[in-house]
């Protein structure tokens, strides 16, 4: 999601307002993130950067699903999987570390399911992903539209013994993975904004549980697959105003490399997996608390190879609050 700011009082003096069970949680939650990505607040998507020791947790369900795919640029169903579901549960937690530096933590629980066939759905945690947001330039624009840009970078990895080989009821890829970004974000005094990045993904090897395996038209007779590089480009225009938050916007995600899915075969972990996405959220500030968040979404997928055609719901409570 988008840039959609906590109306979170300035005034350091407000911290004793935060009762101090929830500051022992999302102290808790932070640490068990590590410190401080298969659909939200201070995300890993947008251009928002917190004031230094402000933290926002975020707790998010998203459900995801499809029957027909894309076989290639072919697309088509399968009597064997039917509808193929994936739901989510995930913790996030930024912290302001300055002015200029935000720190992200991420990890989802997944689960999958099939709704015909003898496939059995797979469940377990996903992939931690941490993100450092660095601020480069800050200008107001005609005394009326602020610019911000900024540098991010990542690293994520599997936190579970899954296996990437039983797609499209895998949860994940359970390739390491470095993230680089460049992201901007423009708001206008008025209310409207644009949040927009383009991101490259560097993911390691992955290894199967066999010895060999075809793919691209060949045989590979070992259990290392090499995994494509993936490019992700985002745009989003949205409005804010009071205690709402209107966001939309398309996503698209082209991987640098990889083969079709093979006809009437199962999908393979290093298939090109391309897709175009809307998507569009509407975040709201509960009455009484402007610390606290209710984040509603949901995605389709427009154009793809390789991947489902699914159409995404999400939503989720962020709480935001100074250390």
């Amino acid at each position: 999601m988008p840039h959609c700011a906590p109306l979170l009082p300035r005034r350091r003096a407000k911290r004793a307002a935060v009762p101090r069970h929830l500051v022992r949680l999302a102290t808790a939650l932070a640490i068990t993130l590590g410190g401080a990505r298969v659909l939200s607040a201070q995300t890993l998507e947008d251009a928002e950067m917190l004031q230094r020791r402000e933290v926002h947790a975020s707790v998010t369900y998203a459900s995801e699903g499809w029957s027909e795919y894309w076989e290639g640029t072919l697309r088509r169903s399968n009597g064997n999987v039917g509808e193929v579901t994936t739901q989510s549960v995930g913790l996030r937690v930024g912290v302001g570390v300055g002015q200029r530096l935000t720190v992200i933590g991420s990890l989802p629980y997944v689960w999958t399911e099939a709704s015909q066939g003898v496939l059995h759905g797979m469940s377990g945690r996903q992939d931690l992903t941490l993100l450092a947001k660095y601020r480069v330039a800050n200008p107001l624009i005609a005394g009326r539209v602020r610019l911000k840009l900024l540098a991010v970078g990542g690293l994520s990895t599997p936190t579970s013994d899954y296996t990437p080989d039983f797609l499209p009821l895998s949860i994940g890829s359970h390739s390491k993975s470095a993230i680089t970004r460049l992201a901007t974000h423009l708001q206008d005094r008025t209310g409207w904004f644009f949040d927009g990045y383009a991101e490259r993904v560097w993911r390691s090897n992955v290894t199967l549980d066999r010895a060999s395996y075809f793919s691209d038209g060949h045989y590979y007779e070992t259990n290392e697959v090499a995994m494509p590089d993936v490019a992700m480009y985002r745009g989003t225009l949205g409005w804010q105003r009071g205690a709402w938050c209107i966001p939309v916007g398309v996503s698209a995600q082209r991987t640098l490399g990889g083969a079709d899915i093979r006809r009437q075969d199962m999908p393979f972990v290093s298939n090109r997996m391309n897709a175009t996405t809307a998507h569009a959220e509407v975040m709201y500030f509960l009455p009484r608390t402007s610390n606290l968040r209710l984040d509603l979404g949901a995605a389709h997928t427009i154009t793809g190879r390789n991947v489902g055609r699914s159409t995404a719901f999400m939503t989720g409570f962020t709480y935001a609050f100074h250390l």
